[in-house]
């Protein structure tokens, strides 16, 4: 994947479990396995958002751009 997701480095810099972000965010914790695998295909603005407001980071902390570019194929 072209961008990586940081988001257990943060989860752990932070002392929160995953359970405690989706009770937080409003979303499952099967959505946010998915995202926190990298496998996700999209996320909404607002999810990002509440994200970031609750782990005090900015969307650079958690998504990061690998420097390659990635067809839709794969």
């Amino acid at each position: 994947m072209a961008i990586e997701v940081h988001l257990d480095e943060i989860l752990k810099d932070r002392n929160m479990t995953s359970k405690e972000l989706c009770a937080l965010i409003g979303i499952t914790e099967a959505n946010l396995s998915i995202l926190r695998s990298g496998k996700a295909k999209g996320i909404r603005f607002g999810t990002i958002n509440k994200i970031c407001y609750y782990l005090n980071c900015d969307v650079g902390d958690i998504l990061k751009f690998s420097g390659k570019l990635e067809d839709e194929d794969e």
